[in-house]
């Protein structure tokens, strides 16, 4: 190779080098810009995903509003802010107590265990039932779901104390029962299904614009202020006469059906 072709070559090959050293620098700084604008994009997003939360937050929450919202009574309530509420019978001489929060696991067992049993007995009038609702597992498990599903009782009581004990027992049913830790009855709209399953409740429209706008939900709240006050420390828990109703022998609420019809006979002979 003569030394004219050797220079022409790396004259040649130092060309190619410097254009496409420049054409990389233009790539680079493309990919730059479009990490700087990008960024920007980033950090408007975030800004306004913070204003929008702030907006959010600051908003007052149904459950906040509900604390100092006028209380509106159920239909066939009684007591301050309608929260003794009393199914059965007038003429029956006892009371069974039935402290329960609608999302509590061993409730639901209590009632697909002994619901039947007890709507039997109140209609026998052996006694009445006064239901005292809680709404702890919201604060432990977090959600708003016995709150919701309370305020949900109260509209089903203002249709009929029977429509209220159907309510509460297609809550507690296998099937409609939620595990603690899923905050299925915070869903208005599972709320209404479940209630679909109920007579007096199906396609109810009062009832559904109740469950829907919260209606009772300052009432829910009272309710829940009630079993707080009342020291009562678990669920389910059963009182008769002022003397809680336990299983024999134990100190716990008699879940067995057999459990549960010994302690009650027991306790109405009392």
């Amino acid at each position: 190779m003569s030394a004219r072709n050797n220079q022409a070559n790396k004259q040649a090959a130092r060309e190619r080098l410097r254009i496409e050293r420049e054409r990389q620098a233009k790539k680079d700084k493309t990919k730059r810009q479009l990490v700087v604008a990008g960024s920007v994009v980033a950090v408007l997003a975030i800004a306004g995903g913070v204003g929008y939360g702030v907006i959010q937050a600051n908003k007052p929450k149904a459950w906040e509003a509900a604390k100092e919202a006028p209380v509106t009574k159920p239909a066939n309530s009684s007591g301050e802010n309608g929260t003794t509420v009393v199914v059965g019978k007038a003429d029956a001489k006892k009371t069974l107590e039935l402290y329960e929060d609608p999302r509590c696991p061993s409730c639901a067992a209590f009632e697909q265990a002994n619901g039947e049993q007890i709507k039997k007995d109140v209609e026998a009038g052996k006694y009445k039932v006064q239901y005292i609702g809680a709404t702890f597992i919201d604060n432990m498990a977090g959600g708003e779901g016995s709150k919701n599903a309370t305020s949900a009782l109260g509209a089903a009581l203002n249709v009929s104390p029977e429509a209220f004990l159907s309510l509460k027992g297609a809550l507690y049913a296998q099937n409609n029962h939620p595990d603690e830790r899923e905050d299925k009855f915070a869903d208005d709209n599972y709320l209404i299904k479940v209630a679909d399953q109920i007579p007096a409740l199906k396609g109810n429209k009062k009832f559904q614009d109740a469950v829907k706008g919260g209606t009772y939900d300052a009432w829910a709240l009272k309710m829940s202020d009630k079993f707080d006050d009342s020291g009562i420390k678990g669920t389910p828990t059963l009182k008769m006469d002022g003397k809680t109703v336990v299983k024999e022998g134990t100190e716990a609420a008699p879940m067995a059906p057999a459990d549960f019809q010994a302690a009650m006979e027991k306790a109405l002979k009392a």
